[in-house]
């Protein structure tokens, strides 16, 4: 079956002409609408000038373009002034402009005369389309069009900016498990379970400015539920004349491409994280199943392993990542601040409470916020946090109105809770609470192996951010890196390495420019631990040295 739409942008008079004299050809297998974006006008002229020559519209009726744009259609036949077309149809069909002049517009004695103008201009340019082979021609290449996209092995999906699909290829298919006539011409939001941006979508909340291509990778829930891993490149559709139409996104499915990296120690970072310790494949396992969830999360470690950027990671890999990450210390501030800072205030609730000010809650609506040092909070604050949690409402500092929140709660602490909860610190019913995910993070002593990934990515780092380049870590350096315990983690490795590149006044930094090794007495009497040594890691070395096994042994 091969659809036709006969368009005229001001009125349907000259596209009813075309779908008739279509229709009067009985010409099998074709399906025929006339259509226009404004409702139609009388058709008395129209009926008349048909009648004329023996064909009635009685039959038939013009329809709004609204009403059929979400039909998949081969062709388009634009009659008249093209105007304002819409920019995008489902199908990507074959496209066409027939010059007429618009009989409404046409002055004259006889108001007939410029509708069988129309008329007669129509019939033969009709005529031509079915009889000089123009129709096979134009179908043919519609056919051709489709085949190529629908034999590419990766996803297309495309949508105008009111976020309708207006084409999703064979592949597409495959990986989403949706069918192509479920989602067409369907708010991708609405048809996609998720949103197929994961949460990233540009175009949420009236935003409309696309200028950039954007690659990412996501997980995108199929329609049975299954996670995959994507990798997705979106660009900006452009009319002629420049101006940004809709989104296309080409993607393909990394799901068992990243396992097998995984295995083999490939992955080096997740979600701007840093590491490849079995450890920490762990935690970029444990970071995206919990992404997709709102159950609240509670991160424990010790300082400096960055529990902080876990949870930005959990945050920006689920669904609530176009909305804000709001972090608080809690244990930075005294309780009355701190109650303000999370809850807001009212004007007048205290002395320099000149306005109204809202809180961290409100700020972080439907996102995220995330509670670092929660251990370290007054009982009455964590009585105030436990009713947010459990009833998601709150009222501001002085105010009477409750106020009610879609959050999402991340929480951390270098304490533990346990002792806490023992020593009558900390109540039981909040940490079962803020805890339904256990979630430990590694010291740095315990991921050994990661340290000359961390050391190369906080160099390269810290140069950029002063302008220099160039300067590398002699192997001594790293060695004592490798055998130092660690105490202040991640954060302190940065300051090592800061520290550094201020008294390096050459290219190598040497064991003389670290820091000098005035460690409490703890932190020197545990003996230095390496890290797990595995099959993986083993194959990784030799690849990495072309089989070199001095080499390997010594990474």
């Amino acid at each position: 079956m091969t659809r036709i739409l006969f368009l005229n942008i001001e009125n349907a008079a000259s596209a009813q002409l075309a779908e008739a004299f279509a229709q009067a050809r009985s010409v099998p297998g074709l399906e025929l609408v006339a259509a226009s974006p404004a409702p139609s006008l009388p058709r008395a002229e129209v009926n008349a000038v048909l009648a004329e020559v023996g064909i009635s519209l009685e039959a038939q009726e013009a329809k709004l373009l609204s009403e059929v744009a979400a039909l998949d259609f081969d062709i388009v036949i634009v009659l008249g002034d093209p105007g304002e077309l819409p920019a995008l149809l489902p199908g990507h069909p074959e496209c066409i402009h027939w010059q007429i002049d618009d009989p409404l517009l046409t002055t004259g004695d006889d108001p007939l005369q410029a509708f069988r103008a129309c008329r007669d201009r129509v019939r033969g340019l009709v005529d031509d389309l079915l009889d000089q082979g123009y129709l096979n021609a134009l179908v043919a290449a519609h056919q051709h069009e489709q085949l190529i996209l629908n034999s590419i092995s990766d996803g297309i999906i495309a949508h105008d900016l009111n976020r309708r699909i207006i084409h999703f290829n064979r592949a597409a298919e495959i990986i989403t498990g949706y069918r192509r006539e479920d989602v067409l011409y369907r708010d991708c939001h609405e048809a996609l379970s998720g949103g197929f941006c994961g949460g990233r979508c540009r175009f949420s909340d009236g935003k409309k400015a696309v200028t950039d291509p954007v690659t990412a990778e996501l997980d995108v829930c199929r329609q049975d539920g299954e996670r995959r891993r994507i990798r997705q490149s979106s660009v900006p559709l452009h009319d002629p004349n420049g101006t940004v139409i809709g989104i296309l996104s080409s993607f393909s499915d990394i799901t068992r491409e990243q396992q097998l990296a995984r295995r083999v120690g490939e992955i080096e970072q997740f979600s701007g994280i840093i590491g490849n310790d079995e450890k920490m494949l762990e935690i970029f396992d444990l970071i995206q199943d919990l992404a997709d969830t709102n159950m609240p999360v509670l991160i424990q470690g010790e300082s400096g392993t960055g529990k902080e950027l876990v949870a930005a990671a959990i945050h920006s890999e689920g669904p609530r990542a176009n909305k804000q990450f709001v972090p608080v210390n809690c244990g930075a501030l005294p309780e009355s601040l701190l109650e303000s800072e999370l809850f807001g205030h009212v004007k007048g609730a205290f002395t320099g409470a000149f306005r109204d000010k809202k809180g961290r809650f409100e700020l972080a609506d439907g996102g995220t916020i995330f509670l670092d040092e929660i251990g370290d909070i007054s009982p009455a604050m964590q009585v105030r946090l436990l009713r947010v949690l459990q009833e998601g409402t709150f009222e501001r500092v002085g105010g009477e109105t409750t106020m009610s929140v879609d959050v999402r709660v991340i929480s951390a602490t270098n304490k533990d809770l346990a002792e806490e909860i023992e020593d009558g610190r900390f109540r039981e019913d909040l940490f079962y609470r803020l805890s339904v995910v256990p979630f430990w993070l590694p010291a740095l002593r315990d991921r050994r192996t990661d340290i000359p990934l961390l050391v190369e990515h906080i160099l390269q780092a810290t140069l950029e951010s002063v302008g220099k380049s160039g300067i590398t870590i002699s192997p001594d350096a790293l060695d004592m890196m490798m055998n130092h315990d660690w105490p202040g983690n991640v954060r302190e490795l940065q300051n090592w390495i800061q520290f550094a590149l201020v008294r390096c006044r050459g290219t190598i930094v040497e064991p003389e420019h670290l820091p000098p090794h005035h460690l409490p007495r703890h932190a020197q009497s545990r003996p230095a631990r390496r890290g797990k040594l595995s099959a993986p890691r083993v194959t990784a070395a030799l690849r990495e040295t072309n089989g070199n096994k001095l080499e390997a042994a010594k990474r």
